[in-house]
């Protein structure tokens, strides 16, 4: 989950590093604008796949709480039907 959640801050920083750097002059005027235009397809992508990595890492996080949960419920039941014997009567369910 935080290595989740590293990724994107990472990612981030990658997108702002490549906004400050500039396209124009690196050849003929096609090719500015080709790289103008992914540069802006690069920002989309990169912040959708934050969001994404970001919910990701909730759900996760969600999935690990209910776990725990359900593991602390199940560790107090099967504490309690050892202390309570197996709930068979007095006599240990022989006859």
């Amino acid at each position: 989950m935080n290595s989740l959640r590293k990724s994107r801050s990472s990612l981030n920083g990658v997108r702002k590093a490549l906004l400050d750097s500039t396209v124009t002059g690196l050849g003929t005027d096609d090719l500015d604008c080709a790289c103008e235009d992914f540069q802006e397809d690069w920002k989309y992508g990169a912040e959708e796949i934050g969001k994404q990595t970001e919910d990701l890492a909730e759900i996760i996080g969600k999935s690990r709480d209910s776990y725990l949960e359900v593991d602390k419920a199940l560790e107090a039941a099967l504490s309690k039907a050892a202390k309570g014997g197996s709930g068979s009567g007095a006599d240990g369910g022989s006859k």
